[in-house]
């Protein structure tokens, strides 16, 4: 039985205006995402991937065609129906990892679920398990800039997990650290998509790219090439 997609693009473009320069970073892209893959989005600066991610996030909506997330066409959002969307559905791990500097790797785990009305109880809680899950819950009372590189790239992934979202919305998560650690940081993104959860991967890096099970590789705005292992 064919899984439900939890992604479709159908026939997507995106062009911005600046004004009177017109720019299409996205020619009409179709693709679909089941529910527990591993996607790898790969591509070179300007090939349209940050744009499929911002799209694919809900940062952005196309200009024509249609993005369903979980079945639902994010472009008749508006912003704060887009906001609640991204908040329980979308868990971003980002390249510059997002966390507020000066706050305990516990607060800012807990941090999305603030946004989402969940009690102080419950957000320590949730927070500690998924900490204990990326294997850093003796780092809970440390300051985020008090930690190494991976141990902080692990408490983004923790707050990524912490809402449940459909989605882990990887962002050249390797970008900032060193080889080894973004060696370990994939390998721990393998083991969580054998646990079930769907993951897509950005990134302009073909060998960090080879640890998805699919790899779409992106060029002047189209998808030039679709393959699964």
């Amino acid at each position: 039985m064919k899984k439900k997609s939890i992604i479709s693009f159908q026939n997507v473009t995106k062009t911005y205006v600046t004004g009177p320069v017109k720019h299409q970073a996205l020619k009409g892209i179709s693709l679909e995402i089941e529910k527990g893959e591993f996607t790898a989005i790969v591509g070179a600066s300007g090939s349209g991937k940050s744009t499929t991610m911002n799209i694919i996030g809900a940062l952005d909506i196309p200009t024509t065609g249609t993005y369903l997330l979980n079945g639902k066409n994010i472009s008749e959002y508006n912003d704060d129906e887009l906001a609640e969307m991204r908040n329980k559905e979308i868990g971003f791990v980002f390249q510059s990892f997002n966390l507020l500097p000066r706050t305990t790797v516990l607060k800012n785990v807990e941090r999305p679920m603030m946004y989402a009305g969940v009690s102080a109880s419950e957000r320590k809680e949730r927070a500690m398990k998924v900490l204990e899950s990326v294997g850093i819950a003796d780092k809970a009372d440390n300051l985020s800039n008090h930690i190494s590189g991976g141990q902080i790239q692990r408490v983004a992934i923790a707050r990524a997990l912490v809402m449940e979202p459909s989605i882990i919305l990887a962002d050249e998560p390797t970008g900032n650290i060193d080889s080894k650690t973004a060696d370990e940081i994939m390998k721990f993104l393998a083991k969580l998509n054998k646990q079930g959860n769907t993951i897509i991967l950005i990134t302009h890096e073909k060998h960090i790219a080879k640890y998805a099970k699919r790899i779409i590789i992106l060029k002047d705005g189209k998808i030039i090439s679709d393959k699964k292992k």
